[in-house]
């Protein structure tokens, strides 16, 4: 029994000691190492209090300042063209920026001139001193010139010239230590328009574009790696009912310009094969106040929305749709849309190759195929993603442009790093950033 006990204690005491040199050493190697307040700030995970990811900083914009002519006095040559003012004005400054559906470059602009405080949650900060810059904002109204100089080339002396605006401002970025420093590649400029600085693309091609889409782009030129597909500004009012088909008394609505070029040669298919369905509303009409009362009647009293293509894949009724709870049926098979990051288009969309949707009672027949429930199932998908593509929404297309403008950062940086380095070489093809797809993938969803 003693010899036992005798065990016993020892067993304990060897428990205590090995208890205590653990507590000395692990006070010691605490003491060593460096508290989280020692650390560089980038390997600290400073999760809040619902354990997300941390903030990311906010990429530094700086936005030139332009010479007028590049933007207020740009309002005015369209004042003056449409007659308004006879005269260009004193203050520029106060002209109202005229409305048409590739207003992004205003809302861009005007956001960076507001103060930081009224741009709570953008990605990006705006930056006075260009040293301080990660990306230069070049804020030309590159698609309102187009609208000016609306029959181009002008012939001499009969007035304003988009082509000469184009050269000027080549000629003012060339002289601008920014610019020659990564050949423009970490400056974004907005060209939303398909047309909108077609002289000097191969002047800047380097930096990151606004597009609406790639249609007049050759792949050296323009791609996803490196711009950013924008949306239209939607020229139909927002329908503010509740989501239902009670008051959609018309199937299929589309009303637009019936004749157009390239890929948008589909539409005039489209009329013939449609115009004669009961249930179907297809107008020829170009934009007017008069027309867009029309089209906001009849997208806001429809189930479907037609989208076919027009001079280019894209055409800005894909987002007068999706502001009015239309469903869009898109018949555009080159089609590139804006955020496919955080949004799938197929949820709340229909997308019909063209070819199918110019066989008579093709098209008609599929969409009264579809029940009510899978129709509200579409309204339901659209109504939260709608304020991507609303640029008077605080938290809609403006933060959501710079969002994907501030992903670019990263390659931009690799690009400059990496032209740094190389050797010159003379190429016979072009030596492009792009990303392959699948070009045989599936064309049509319900």
């Amino acid at each position: 029994m003693a010899r036992r006990s005798s065990l016993l204690k020892r067993a304990a005491i060897a428990v205590v000691s090995v208890i205590a040199i653990y507590v000395i050493l692990n006070a010691s190697v605490s003491r060593s190492l460096p508290s989280s307040s020692d650390l560089p700030r980038q390997l600290i995970r400073e999760d809040d209090d619902e354990g997300r990811a941390p903030i990311q900083p906010k990429v530094r914009v700086y936005m030139y300042n332009l010479p007028k002519r590049f933007t207020y006095g740009l309002i005015d040559q369209h004042s003056i063209a449409r007659g308004g003012i006879k005269k260009p004005v004193d203050d520029v400054t106060t002209l109202k920026y005229p409305g048409h559906q590739h207003m992004h470059e205003w809302y861009l602009f005007s956001d960076l001139n507001r103060p930081e405080v009224d741009r709570s949650g953008s990605p990006i900060v705006r930056v006075l001193d260009p040293d301080d810059a990660d990306l230069f904002y070049v804020p030309v109204f590159s698609s309102l010139s187009l609208i000016v100089n609306a029959g181009r080339p002008v012939e001499p002396g009969s007035g304003y010239s988009d082509e000469k605006m184009q050269e000027g401002l080549m000629e003012w970025l060339e002289g601008q230590e920014w610019w020659r420093r990564n050949g423009g590649r970490d400056h974004v400029i907005p060209a939303g328009d398909p047309n909108a600085l077609y002289r000097i693309l191969d002047r800047v091609k380097n930096s990151v574009l606004l597009v609406a889409d790639f249609g007049r782009l050759r792949h050296d030129q323009g791609s996803f790696v490196k711009d950013v597909v924008i949306p239209y500004s939607h020229r139909v009012n927002l329908f503010n009912g509740e989501i239902g088909v009670q008051d959609r008394n018309t199937l299929l609505f589309f009303m637009g310009n019936r004749y157009r070029k390239d890929g948008g040669k589909v539409r005039d298919l489209l009329f013939q094969v449609l115009e004669k369905e009961d249930d179907v509303t297809i107008k020829h009409g170009t934009q007017s106040r008069e027309n867009r009362r029309a089209a906001t009647k009849g997208m806001h009293t429809s189930k479907f929305c037609l989208n076919p293509a027009g001079d280019t894949p894209s055409a800005c009724r894909l987002f007068d749709s999706i502001v009015s709870l239309c469903v869009p049926v898109i018949v555009s098979d080159s089609i590139e849309l804006p955020f496919e990051d955080v949004i799938d288009y197929r949820k709340f969309s229909i997308f019909v190759e063209a070819n199918a949707a110019l066989q008579p009672g093709f098209l008609v027949q599929m969409l009264r195929k579809i029940k009510t429930k899978k129709i509200l199932e579409y309204q339901r998908e659209m109504q939260p993603v709608r304020r991507y593509f609303d640029y008077d929404n605080p938290n809609g297309a403006v933060k959501e442009i710079w969002r994907q403008v501030s992903q670019k950062l990263p390659l931009i940086k690799l690009m400059s790093n990496r032209d740094r380095r190389l050797v010159l070489r003379n190429l016979t093809e072009p030596n492009c950033s792009c990303l392959c797809t699948n070009q045989t993938g599936r064309i049509t969803s319900i």
